[in-house]
């Protein structure tokens, strides 16, 4: 079975996902093709991608789904008129037939799905498919972008230096309405520093909106879906909406003073009590952990 991975590129550099992507698309066949796009255009990319992947003949198309892989994967499937299963955080081969699970009713439970149909295009949650050795190794083969296209691409703004984006940090510690200010997300600026620069600062939906952190920041439904190895909820309650962008995280900490916030509920460890007296604490000894 043939499968075509697509690699994601800023700057020259292969993001994580890629290393991700490239990892599960060898568990549904022995050859796999790795490419990037030469351009950022996602017309022309989509084009180059559904060419390649009908010239080729590959059984399967691999993205990851993130800000990038969700605008290219539906277009792709749409040129090669197939339907797309997104958000995959597992896959199988099954009889000939490609398996694949997804989260649905905000995850809640979790969807098997058959794909019989060829190619099968596949978006994959990031952190959840831990690179191999042999993923590491690749070289992907940059493919060519026709110009032209109603949508530009003109500028990609990185984030400030030393910031990580938390839909590849392996440590989240993200903040809600119960930090009172935006002033106060310091605190939380402070507990990520202290993990060493391994560590990223989120946000609920609702101090988004609110205008105290970018849009880039918000954990959920309507943010970013996460899957990192630590989540840190402060101050979060723990609406659906949220919670559908990281109980898939492998360990959940909850700090919030209501010992009834729905966030408990998905929780490994909750901490019941003043955020603002408990988090410096916990900044202290991850600091002496870090040395």
């Amino acid at each position: 079975m043939k499968v075509l991975a697509v690699c994601e590129q800023r700057d020259g550099t292969l993001r994580k996902v890629s290393f991700e992507v490239v990892t599960a698309a060898r568990r549904l066949g022995a050859e796999v093709d790795a490419v990037v796009c030469a351009a950022s255009g996602p017309e022309g990319c989509a084009a180059a991608l559904a060419e390649r992947a009908t010239a080729g003949g590959h059984r399967a198309v691999v993205f990851a789904a993130t800000a990038t892989g969700k605008d290219l994967a539906p277009r792709v499937a749409a040129k090669l008129g197939v339907g797309l299963t997104g958000d995959v955080t597992d896959l199988a081969v099954d009889g000939g037939a490609i398996v694949a699970t997804r989260p649905v009713y905000a995850g809640k439970a979790l969807q098997k799905v058959r794909i019989l149909g060829q190619p099968a295009v596949l978006s994959l949650r990031p952190n959840v498919f831990t690179p191999d050795e042999a993923s590491a190794g690749i070289t992907p083969e940059t493919i060519p972008v026709p110009d032209g296209g109603r949508v530009t691409v003109r500028e990609i703004k990185p984030a400030p230096a030393g910031t990580l984006d938390v839909a590849e940090a392996q440590i989240i510690i993200s903040g809600g309405r119960g930090l009172k200010e935006p002033a106060n997300f310091k605190v939380l600026e402070e507990l990520a520093l202290a993990f060493g620069g391994r560590a990223a600062v989120g946000a609920s939906r609702a101090v988004v909106d609110a205008g105290w952190r970018a849009h880039g920041d918000q954990v959920g439904q309507t943010g970013k879906t996460v899957s990192p190895g630590l989540y840190i909820a402060v101050g979060i309650s723990g609406a659906i909406q949220h919670l559908a962008g990281m109980r898939t995280s492998r360990i959940i900490v909850a700090i919030n003073k209501d010992k009834d916030a729905p966030i408990f509920k998905v929780a490994d460890y909750g901490v019941v009590g003043d955020l603002f007296e408990i988090v410096p604490k916990l900044t202290e000894e991850i600091r002496k952990l870090h040395g």
